[in-house]
């Protein structure tokens, strides 16, 4: 037996708010399932178990906010272990927990099923025990699920568990709100905007945890309740983004370093291969100093890891940070995990997914928890360079700014180049101005053989 406990999902997270259950007691779940959403002061993400087993009791309600290392819900290796609470806790609602019934034949699901086709079959409202599952081995396929739905289609609406809660707590039928998530599912955030829409008939929009369903294509930013709750939510992530950038300014001696990045042969060879892409699939140059940053980061140890306990631990693996503006405001800066190893088209797919998640609100804890090095990169909004302040307990943060065109001196020949301002701020107590002059003298070589990265 044993528990599952509010993450910590970052060094400033000091406390969660539970938003959602994606499992109920009796369920069966494995490692890296996903069970549970958490809001903290800065997003709303995902949260996988650690333990395999079957869920005995959620001790935790929907919208309380609780410490890091609380147990939210307690996972037992077999149903018979199902009971009430040990030494007379309540139950999730609060009330005394009722003697639990004769344990009900809880098994393994024959058909396996992996975590993120089982959250799709979560958010379309589908039970994957029941699904017939056509792949290797039996497994379930995210086009099982979809035909799941679709013979359900008849009988009821498509919409996720959020949808359904917040449809029953304003007494709306499902079937008038329009859907925008997987299959046409009315989603969260489709239950806010008919209820935005319909305020001046008297519906009463009440305060609800921001929605994580909307879709990546969506491009607005999903609604975080009524404008006091909003500015609210701003002014929390802001003081957590103050709270730790002062800790950092405060224990990490930071010093800074720059250099101009020549892009004449990057440009030159996207330019061919873009030729020969359709317009969605082309390169472009933000791509490219990712992957060079991770590739370097590989290569120059000393910048990629953490300073905890007293001393460096470096990683072996290069898990790319990338700074994410939120439309709302503030950042997350969530990881792109084995950056260095990835192809540069599976790295920008895997960047757009990021970004997407990231501003609705659907991040997953490892992709917030592990980055080793954090890269800003802030070209898009006409900035030439950007110093950052290191992300503890990382020893380095690489900052881009927008790619320019410059004059350019060589052989005693002036010409134009684009070229993009690179700069390092990195710590001091792991590194110095010669080892971080390497990295960012790595990222400029990286790219003047863009064909191999």
């Amino acid at each position: 037996m044993g528990d599952f406990l509010m993450p910590s999902l970052g060094a400033d997270m000091e406390h969660g708010k539970l938003v959602e259950w994606l499992v109920k007691p009796g369920d069966y779940v494995r490692r890296g399932d996903l069970v549970a959403v958490v809001d903290t002061d800065k997003t709303v993400m995902d949260i996988e178990s650690f333990q395999e087993g079957v869920v005995a009791d959620l001790l935790v309600d929907i919208g309380e906010t609780v410490p890091v290392g609380t147990p939210l819900a307690r996972i037992t290796q077999t149903p018979a272990e199902t009971g009430p609470p040990p030494h007379g806790e309540s139950g999730v609602h609060g009330a005394p927990a009722k003697p639990a019934p004769s344990p009900r034949p809880v098994a393994r699901p024959s058909a396996p099923i992996a975590p993120p086709v089982r959250h799709l079959a979560h958010q379309l409202g589908v039970d994957a025990a029941t699904i017939h599952g056509t792949g290797k081995g039996g497994s379930v396929t995210r086009a099982d699920v979809e035909h799941a739905v679709a013979a359900h289609a008849g009988s009821r609406v498509r919409s996720s568990p959020l949808a359904r809660r917040l449809a029953g707590e304003h007494g709306i039928d499902l079937a008038a709100v329009p859907g925008t998530g997987p299959q046409g599912a009315v989603t969260g955030a489709d239950v806010h905007r008919y209820l935005g829409s319909h305020e001046d008939a008297g519906i009463q929009v009440e305060p609800v945890p921001l929605p994580r369903e909307l879709p990546p294509e969506a491009r607005e930013e999903p609604p975080a309740g009524p404008p006091a709750e909003a500015r609210e939510r701003v002014a929390s992530l802001r003081r957590a983004i103050g709270t730790l950038m002062s800790r950092s300014k405060q224990t990490i001696p930071h010093y800074y370093l720059s250099t101009t990045v020549d892009l004449r042969a990057a440009t030159e060879w996207m330019r061919s291969v873009n030729a020969q892409r359709p317009v969605a699939a082309r390169l472009v140059p933000s791509a490219l100093l990712l992957k060079a940053a991770a590739l370097a980061a590989k290569e120059v140890p000393e910048v990629n890891g953490f300073f905890d306990d007293g001393g460096f631990r470096p990683s072996p693996a290069v898990h790319l940070g990338v700074a994410v503006a939120l439309r709302q405001g503030g950042l997350v800066a969530p990881a792109i995990h084995d950056a260095d190893t990835l192809p540069l088209d599976a790295l920008m797919e895997q960047l757009r997914d990021l970004v997407s998640r990231a501003r609705a609100g659907r991040l997953q804890r490892a992709e917030m928890a592990d980055p080793t090095i954090t890269v800003t990169n802030l070209g898009d909004l006409g900035v030439e360079s950007v110093y950052g302040v290191i992300y503890p307990p990382q020893v380095a943060m690489v900052g881009f700014g927008r790619v320019m065109e410059q004059p350019w001196a060589q052989n005693g020949m002036l010409g134009v180049r684009h070229a993009v301002i690179a700069t390092l701020s990195a710590d001091h107590r792991v590194s110095d101005g010669l080892r971080g002059g390497r990295y960012l003298a790595r990222i400029e070589e990286l790219m003047q053989k863009p064909e191999e990265l």
